[in-house]
C-alpha cells in the first residue's frame, strides 16, 4: 500500500519536475545559442 502511494508521489514529482525544467533548458537553449553565433560573427 505505502509502496504504491510512494510510486505515484514519484511519478507526479517527476513529472512536475519536467515541466518546470522545460522552460529553463529552452532558455538556456535560446541564450546558448545567441551567445554562440554571435561568437562566431565575431571571430569572421
Amino acid at each position: 500500500m505505502f509502496r504504491a502511494i510512494a510510486d505515484v508521489l514519484r511519478q507526479i514529482g517527476g513529472a512536475i519536475a519536467t515541466v518546470v525544467t522545460l522552460p529553463f533548458r529552452a532558455l538556456a537553449r535560446l541564450f546558448g545559442g545567441a551567445s554562440s553565433s554571435g561568437r562566431s560573427a565575431r571571430r569572421a
